[in-house]
C-alpha cells in the first residue's frame, strides 16, 4: 500500500471515500453487476412489458432481493411490489436524485451470482433449450418424428 499524501486526505475530506466501481454502482441502483441476477429498464416496468419474466426470475431466485427506482411513480411499481410480496420476496425503493440509470429493477444476491444475460432483451432472444433440441430431431430424421413423439408421450 502506498503511503496517504496530504492531497489524497484533501479529496477525501471534500468529496468522501471513492467507492470502487462507482459508475457500475450507480447504473445498479447501488449494487454490483456481478450481484445482479436480473434487471427491467424504466419503460419496461411503466409498461408492465417484464412481468411474466419477472415472476419467472422471482421463482427462479427465491434469495434475491429487488431493487427498485424511485424515480418511478408508485403507481407504476404496484404490480412489481405485489409479485415480490406473494413469493415473498423483499424490495427497497432507490431513491438517489443525483443518479440517473434507465434501469427501473434489479433483482440482487448480497453476493456474486456473475449471470451473463441478465436484460429482458437477452433473455427473449435466447432461444429455450428445448426448443432447440426439438428443432435438431425433427432436421435430423423427419420419418421418425411421428414415433419419436408417440414414444415421448409414453414416457
Amino acid at each position: 500500500m502506498s503511503k496517504k499524501n496530504v492531497d489524497d486526505y484533501l479529496q477525501e475530506g471534500m468529496y468522501g471515500t471513492r467507492l470502487p466501481n462507482e459508475s457500475e454502482r450507480k447504473m445498479y441502483l447501488g449494487t454490483f453487476r456481478e450481484r445482479v441476477a436480473f434487471v427491467l429498464t424504466i419503460g419496461e416496468v411503466m409498461s408492465n412489458k417484464g412481468l411474466a419474466e419477472l415472476e419467472r426470475q422471482l421463482k427462479q431466485h427465491p434469495k434475491a432481493k429487488i431493487l427498485l427506482n424511485g424515480n418511478i411513480s408508485y403507481s407504476f411499481l404496484k404490480e412489481e411490489k405485489a409479485l415480490a410480496d406473494r413469493f415473498s420476496i423483499p424490495h427497497t425503493t432507490v431513491s438517489n436524485q443525483e443518479n440517473d440509470t434507465e434501469i427501473g429493477l434489479v433483482l440482487t444476491y448480497p453476493y456474486a451470482v456473475d449471470i451473463d444475460q441478465i436484460s429482458l432483451k437477452d433473455i427473449e432472444e435466447k432461444p429455450a433449450p428445448k426448443e432447440k433440441e426439438d428443432e435438431e430431431e425433427k432436421n435430423s430424421n423427419p420419418s421418425k418424428g411421428i414415433v419419436s413423439k408417440l414414444k415421448n408421450f409414453f414416457h
